[in-house]
């Protein structure tokens, strides 16, 4: 029900309920309804619980026992309330394919709580597909199961990478019927993240003119997240500078793991610089610099190349919108905004450098090292080699000999290819690189396995038949994406040949 409707009134089909463990304390709901409206879930019929995130769980001080229960499925689906929890959808803008749209917001995702982990970290609860908000657009507020499990996985699968990221704690599916294409059944995750407050959220105030907004909201993520700062005389200045330089690094990690995430509007960037909205991402297969994971972006707006640049640019957009938090004076305001963006270049530039290098095992620092790095994707950009088997057999190179690699076999352009292993090699040698050590290094950063689209998509058709077997095995496969594992090794196999033909758009 919408929280303008005449009919405003709790239903009584969802009673409030307690879990051990989750204590709600709402701090966002203290900013006041000029940043949200209060929403109620709506019920979900047949709900079923498919699974459950259970080291997250434990991360928020839930116990096992609690996650079989009735009242764990009911919140978690939407049909109860946590006594005591806040229920809300933020209102936001943002700029979408480049276009400033002037007010989006949660259109399907509703705020259960925020709650105090057992590390004493906040998080944000949030339900993602339980019904229609005042910011649905005239959608229907819900999400199918397909792309519910490709956001499940996805989110445990940045995380175990090492990459900042919203992760979901449970999974609900339902035999509710959604028309997308095609007639699909709905579920409901519930999103866990420190925060999920969007560049959109300072845009939507910024311009409607409603300045004074903005460092309520500013403040309210500084004091939860950056306590340090708070009392610092230009704090608002020393919080985009870590906002700019996290989305930096993050730019980073996606591109030297060859994660591309398919909708990189501003509000789907997040003020603590972690993954938010997983939509139609993919992990690159064959190694094209130019990939577009989404099918809806003709344009390649936001191909893999492309992405470190749209970062660069989203930061710019959250950084006109904070003018009025800078300097009362405008030009003044101008000038220290593009101080704080000037940081992104040398901070990706430094970033992504280090970690190809870690990818190469290069321990020492030399001038020639981007050269060296882009040439092997240039060779690999050619050949369409895969990009994550590419990188975790390297680390099989004998430095001391001329052995070819098995790598070699998967490359095309081979004079090119011999004359770069001569040159990669030659540098190992200046370093000293000891070949177990330098192996074991590269294979703690080269992932053996990443969530690709075939296997997401075998998940799907599984749970799709009723059976969540395979959703389960990907979960802990995930869970230790850098490790040998002996009776997973299917999945580091070439992608099947009909993965070539799988889509993935906006539409969920």
């Amino acid at each position: 029900m919408r929280p303008d409707d005449p009919r405003d009134e709790r239903s009584p089909l969802r009673p409030d309920i307690t879990l051990p463990g989750l204590n709600p304390q709402n701090r966002f709901v203290t900013l006041g309804e000029d940043y949200f409206s209060r929403v109620e879930p709506e019920p979900l019929p047949d709900a079923r619980l498919l699974h459950v995130n259970r080291d997250l769980a434990a991360e928020l001080g839930l116990s096992p026992d609690s996650l079989d229960s009735p009242e764990f499925l009911a919140l978690m689906s939407g049909n109860a309330r946590l006594s005591g929890g806040c229920e809300i959808a933020t209102v936001y803008a943002g700029h979408q394919f480049g276009v400033f749209v002037p007010q989006l917001g949660d259109g399907r995702a509703i705020l259960l709580a925020q709650v105090q982990d057992t590390q004493g970290r906040w998080q944000d609860i949030q339900l993602k597909g339980a019904g229609p908000t005042p910011y649905s657009r005239f959608a229907d507020g819900r999400a199918v199961l397909r792309s519910s499990i490709r956001e499940y996985l996805a989110g445990s699968a940045l995380h175990h990478l090492g990459i900042p990221s919203t992760r979901a704690l449970s999974l609900v599916g339902s035999s509710l019927p959604l028309r997308r294409e095609t007639i699909e059944s709905a579920a409901v995750i519930s999103r866990v993240a420190p925060c999920h407050v969007r560049f959109g959220q300072f845009e939507f105030f910024y311009y409607q003119g409603r300045h004074e907004a903005l460092a309520p909201l500013a403040d309210q993520v500084i004091e939860q997240h950056f306590p340090e700062l708070f009392e610092h005389p230009q704090r608002h200045a020393a919080w985009l500078r870590i906002v700019v330089e996290r989305s930096a690094r993050l730019m980073a990690q996606w591109q030297t793991v060859g994660f591309c995430h398919g909708v990189m509007n501003t509000d789907n960037f997040s003020v603590l610089g972690l993954t938010l909205d997983y939509g139609p991402y993919g992990f690159l297969d064959a190694f094209d610099a130019h990939h577009i994971c989404n099918h809806t972006d003709e344009g390649g707006r936001y191909a893999y190349d492309r992405q470190p640049e749209v970062g660069h640019w989203n930061c710019s957009r959250l950084l006109q919108a904070c003018l009025p938090l800078l300097h009362e004076v405008p030009e003044q305001a101008v000038e220290i905004a593009q101080a704080i963006l000037d940081a992104f270049p040398p901070t990706y530039t430094e970033a992504v450098t280090r970690r190809w290098r870690a990818k190469l095992g290069l321990v020492a620092e030399e001038s020639d090292d981007p050269e060296l790095i882009n040439r092997l994707l240039t060779i690999m950009h050619r050949s369409r080699a895969d990009f994550t088997r590419s990188f975790r057999m390297l680390s099989e190179l004998e430095s001391a000999t001329d052995a070819a690699p098995r790598l070699r076999d998967y490359v095309g352009d081979l004079e090119a290819f011999d004359a770069w292993l001569d040159d990669y090699r030659a540098r190992l040698r200046r370093e000293h690189s000891d070949d177990a050590q330098r192996r074991q290094n590269m294979n703690a950063v080269n992932p053996k396995y990443v969530l690709r689209n075939w296997m997401a998509q075998g998940a799907i058709e599984q749970a799709q038949q009723g059976d969540a077997t395979e959703i389960d095995r990907l979960m802990r496969l995930l869970a230790r994406p850098y490790d040998e594992q002996p009776d997973m090794e299917r999945y580091f196999a070439e992608p099947p040949a009909w993965a070539q033909h799988i889509e993935v758009s906006c539409s969920s």
